[in-house]
């Protein structure tokens, strides 16, 4: 008769450290936040992501609550260094407006629940920094270096709030929309909005590019067509000029 053999034992799992276990809770309260908002989301359905009791979460964040106000921070922190770097590393103020743009779309790109939980779920009511108060910091942000170049050039610099909100509101609307239709490019998409807010409806670059030596070659292509329209206009100038000319002269007794 063989030997009976013990089936070998289940190679036991590491346990995690307290700080470990506590990134995994912010990870999957993150995920979950996202999906479903602060009161569609229960401990028990984290705690069970998790494969622990309810009691591990409570030991940690004190309930779902304070998990969502750390992930909130969380977020508010990462998006408003991201966006403030980005305002201080270009000298030039279309860089600046180019380069924040542009990282507030790679932010949504590569951060989508933690920015949907910003835009959507985020408010007062539980002590966090909510997308309100995170765009009124970059307002101040913007509104400091506008106030600067209005005094620079003369203009009235009381006016420069008014110009951050407007500049900060047009990037961030546009990138809740982006965030989900996702078309077009993020490049594509920081492009047209710095036209619009560089240039101005009546200026507007028909084909915006943050590539300076392309925006180069536009701007050379439109003084092309603005010198055609131009002589197109004198041309036409000129030959009604003769017909009233040559008008007057048939009137003219003989």
């Amino acid at each position: 008769m063989d030997p009976v053999t013990e089936p070998a034992p289940r190679p036991r799992r590491k346990r995690m450290t307290g700080k470990e276990r506590r990134e995994q809770l912010l990870t999957i309260g993150r995920t979950l936040f996202a999906e479903r908002g602060l009161e569609g989301t229960s401990v028990e359905e984290i705690a069970s992501a998790a494969g622990v009791s309810k009691p591990v979460v409570y030991e940690h964040f004190g309930g779902k609550e304070g998990l969502y106000a750390v992930v909130v921070d969380r977020e508010f922190e990462s998006l408003l260094r991201l966006v403030t770097e980005a305002l201080t590393s270009a000298r030039h103020y279309r860089g600046k407006l180019e380069k924040a743009a542009l990282g507030l779309l790679e932010y949504i790109e590569g951060n989508p629940d933690g920015f949907r939980i910003l835009v959507r779920d985020s408010h007062g009511g539980t002590g966090t920094g909510s997308y309100a108060s995170l765009l009124s910091e970059i307002a101040g942000e913007v509104e400091y270096i506008l106030a600067r170049e209005f005094d620079r050039h003369g203009y009235d610099d009381k006016f420069a709030p008014l110009y951050a909100q407007s500049l900060v509101g047009m990037v961030a609307v546009t990138g809740q929309w982006w965030l989900d239709v996702r078309k077009p490019h993020r490049e594509d998409v920081a492009a047209h909005i710095v036209n619009l807010a560089w240039n101005g409806l009546s200026g507007l670059e028909q084909r915006p590019s943050l590539d300076p030596r392309r925006r180069r070659k536009e701007m050379e292509r439109a003084e092309k067509r603005a010198e055609k329209i131009a002589a197109k206009e004198e041309k036409a100038a000129a030959r009604a000029q003769r017909k009233v000319r040559r008008d007057e002269g048939a009137d003219q007794p003989g």
